[in-house]
Protein backbone atom coordinates (compact mmCIF):
# COMPACT_ATOMS: atom_id res chain seq x y z
CA UNK A 1 0.00 0.00 0.00
CA UNK A 2 1.22 2.89 -1.15
CA UNK A 3 0.85 6.42 1.88
CA UNK A 4 -0.44 9.53 1.22
CA UNK A 5 2.77 11.04 1.45
CA UNK A 6 4.20 8.66 -1.84
CA UNK A 7 0.74 9.33 -3.57
CA UNK A 8 1.41 12.70 -3.74
CA UNK A 9 5.28 12.65 -5.00
CA UNK A 10 4.15 10.02 -7.31
CA UNK A 11 1.36 12.41 -8.85
CA UNK A 12 3.07 15.19 -8.73
CA UNK A 13 5.43 13.23 -11.65
CA UNK A 14 2.23 12.37 -13.13
CA UNK A 15 0.84 15.61 -13.29
CA UNK A 16 4.26 18.35 -14.19
CA UNK A 17 5.86 15.59 -16.09
CA UNK A 18 3.71 12.97 -18.08
CA UNK A 19 0.25 14.58 -18.70
CA UNK A 20 1.78 17.11 -20.46
CA UNK A 21 -1.28 17.68 -22.47
CA UNK A 22 -3.45 18.14 -18.77
CA UNK A 23 -6.17 15.47 -19.98
CA UNK A 24 -5.75 13.71 -16.25
CA UNK A 25 -4.16 10.24 -18.11
CA UNK A 26 -0.90 9.48 -19.70
CA UNK A 27 -1.37 8.67 -23.62
CA UNK A 28 1.05 8.47 -26.21
CA UNK A 29 0.01 12.06 -27.28
CA UNK A 30 1.50 13.28 -24.10
CA UNK A 31 5.13 12.12 -25.12
CA UNK A 32 4.90 13.32 -28.58
CA UNK A 33 3.98 16.53 -26.59
CA UNK A 34 6.73 16.07 -24.51
CA UNK A 35 9.01 15.23 -27.44
CA UNK A 36 8.02 18.35 -29.42
CA UNK A 37 8.28 21.16 -25.93
CA UNK A 38 11.81 19.35 -24.79
CA UNK A 39 13.20 19.78 -28.44
CA UNK A 40 11.67 23.42 -28.79
CA UNK A 41 12.96 24.47 -25.53
CA UNK A 42 16.60 23.19 -26.56
CA UNK A 43 16.48 24.61 -30.16
CA UNK A 44 16.55 21.30 -31.59
CA UNK A 45 14.71 20.68 -34.85
CA UNK A 46 13.01 17.18 -35.85
CA UNK A 47 16.07 16.39 -38.19
CA UNK A 48 18.89 17.17 -35.52
CA UNK A 49 20.80 14.04 -34.09
CA UNK A 50 19.39 15.33 -30.40
CA UNK A 51 15.79 15.54 -31.34
CA UNK A 52 16.11 12.30 -32.71
CA UNK A 53 17.94 10.88 -29.41
CA UNK A 54 14.94 12.06 -27.23
CA UNK A 55 12.13 11.07 -29.54
CA UNK A 56 13.77 7.53 -29.29
CA UNK A 57 14.39 7.64 -25.55
CA UNK A 58 10.90 8.96 -24.64
CA UNK A 59 9.05 6.52 -27.07
CA UNK A 60 11.39 3.88 -24.98
CA UNK A 61 10.19 4.98 -21.78
CA UNK A 62 6.24 5.30 -23.40
CA UNK A 63 6.30 2.01 -24.74
CA UNK A 64 7.44 0.24 -21.21
CA UNK A 65 5.08 2.59 -19.19
CA UNK A 66 2.22 1.38 -21.26
CA UNK A 67 2.52 -2.12 -19.86
CA UNK A 68 0.79 -0.02 -16.45
CA UNK A 69 -2.37 0.02 -18.67
CA UNK A 70 -4.67 -3.00 -17.17
CA UNK A 71 -7.40 -1.86 -18.61
CA UNK A 72 -5.95 -1.33 -22.08
CA UNK A 73 -7.97 1.50 -23.27
CA UNK A 74 -4.51 3.33 -24.60
CA UNK A 75 -3.82 5.49 -21.78
CA UNK A 76 -2.38 5.25 -17.98
CA UNK A 77 -4.67 6.78 -15.37
CA UNK A 78 -3.45 7.92 -12.19
CA UNK A 79 -4.49 4.55 -10.00
CA UNK A 80 -2.37 2.27 -13.18
CA UNK A 81 0.60 4.73 -12.23
CA UNK A 82 -0.07 4.70 -8.73
CA UNK A 83 0.43 0.72 -8.61
CA UNK A 84 2.84 0.88 -11.07
CA UNK A 85 5.31 2.63 -8.92
CA UNK A 86 4.87 0.81 -5.91
CA UNK A 87 6.04 -1.78 -7.66
CA UNK A 88 8.93 -0.68 -8.70
CA UNK A 89 10.77 0.01 -4.91
CA UNK A 90 11.26 -3.96 -5.19
CA UNK A 91 12.30 -4.13 -8.96
CA UNK A 92 12.59 -0.97 -11.32
CA UNK A 93 12.50 -1.65 -14.71
CA UNK A 94 14.47 -0.88 -17.55
CA UNK A 95 12.11 1.99 -19.11
CA UNK A 96 12.36 3.34 -15.18
CA UNK A 97 15.67 2.89 -15.28
CA UNK A 98 16.18 4.59 -18.72
CA UNK A 99 13.76 7.34 -17.65
CA UNK A 100 16.29 8.19 -14.72
CA UNK A 101 19.40 8.22 -17.07
CA UNK A 102 17.20 10.83 -19.57
CA UNK A 103 16.52 13.38 -16.83
CA UNK A 104 20.10 13.65 -15.61
CA UNK A 105 20.93 14.13 -19.09
CA UNK A 106 18.00 16.48 -19.61
CA UNK A 107 19.43 18.48 -16.37
CA UNK A 108 23.00 18.24 -17.29
CA UNK A 109 23.28 20.77 -20.20
CA UNK A 110 26.94 21.26 -19.67
CA UNK A 111 27.49 17.45 -20.23
CA UNK A 112 30.08 17.47 -17.35
CA UNK A 113 28.57 14.32 -15.57
CA UNK A 114 27.41 16.28 -13.10
CA UNK A 115 24.53 18.27 -12.32
CA UNK A 116 24.26 21.60 -10.57
CA UNK A 117 21.81 24.32 -9.05
CA UNK A 118 21.18 26.53 -12.42
CA UNK A 119 20.92 22.98 -14.71
CA UNK A 120 18.19 21.80 -12.26
CA UNK A 121 16.45 24.48 -11.68
CA UNK A 122 16.27 25.52 -14.97
CA UNK A 123 14.83 22.30 -16.52
CA UNK A 124 12.09 22.48 -13.33
CA UNK A 125 11.27 25.95 -14.54
CA UNK A 126 10.85 25.25 -18.40
CA UNK A 127 8.12 22.63 -17.00
CA UNK A 128 6.75 25.48 -15.28
CA UNK A 129 7.63 24.65 -12.06
CA UNK A 130 8.64 27.63 -9.83
CA UNK A 131 13.21 28.15 -10.38
CA UNK A 132 13.33 29.74 -6.85
CA UNK A 133 11.58 26.19 -5.33
CA UNK A 134 13.58 24.19 -7.55
CA UNK A 135 16.85 25.78 -6.64
CA UNK A 136 16.17 25.15 -3.31
CA UNK A 137 15.22 21.66 -3.88
CA UNK A 138 18.24 21.26 -5.51
CA UNK A 139 19.91 22.44 -1.99
CA UNK A 140 18.11 19.79 0.01
CA UNK A 141 18.81 16.90 -2.32
CA UNK A 142 22.46 17.28 -2.93
CA UNK A 143 22.72 18.30 1.42
CA UNK A 144 24.43 21.64 0.12
CA UNK A 145 26.92 20.36 -1.75
CA UNK A 146 27.89 22.36 -5.15
CA UNK A 147 27.20 19.45 -7.47
CA UNK A 148 25.34 15.86 -8.01
CA UNK A 149 26.91 13.45 -9.98
CA UNK A 150 24.76 10.98 -11.51
CA UNK A 151 25.42 8.11 -9.43
CA UNK A 152 24.39 10.41 -6.64
CA UNK A 153 20.96 10.89 -8.70
CA UNK A 154 20.61 7.16 -9.25
CA UNK A 155 20.00 6.92 -5.56
CA UNK A 156 18.25 10.06 -5.14
CA UNK A 157 15.48 8.90 -7.39
CA UNK A 158 14.77 5.59 -6.76
CA UNK A 159 14.40 7.02 -3.16
CA UNK A 160 12.05 9.51 -4.55
CA UNK A 161 10.14 6.89 -5.76
CA UNK A 162 10.61 4.33 -3.32
CA UNK A 163 10.96 6.26 0.24
CA UNK A 164 8.63 6.88 3.02
CA UNK A 165 10.54 8.96 4.82
CA UNK A 166 9.10 12.75 4.52
CA UNK A 167 13.01 13.83 4.97
CA UNK A 168 14.87 12.26 2.53
CA UNK A 169 16.69 13.89 0.52
CA UNK A 170 15.49 11.89 -2.84
CA UNK A 171 12.41 13.57 -2.20
CA UNK A 172 13.22 16.66 -3.59
CA UNK A 173 14.90 15.21 -7.39
CA UNK A 174 11.65 16.69 -9.26
CA UNK A 175 11.84 20.40 -7.96
CA UNK A 176 9.31 20.88 -5.64
CA UNK A 177 10.15 21.45 -1.87
CA UNK A 178 7.14 19.89 -0.28
CA UNK A 179 4.36 17.15 -0.61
Amino acid sequence: MVSDFRKKKLLHVFTAFFDTNGSGTIDKKDFDLAIERISKSRGWSAGDAQYKEVQDTLLKVWDGLSSADIDNDGQVSKEEWISLWEKFSSSPSDWQNLYCKFIFQLEDASNDGSIDSEEFSSVYASFGLDKAEAASAFQKLSKGKSSVSFAEFQELFKEYFASEDVNAPGNFVFGKTSF
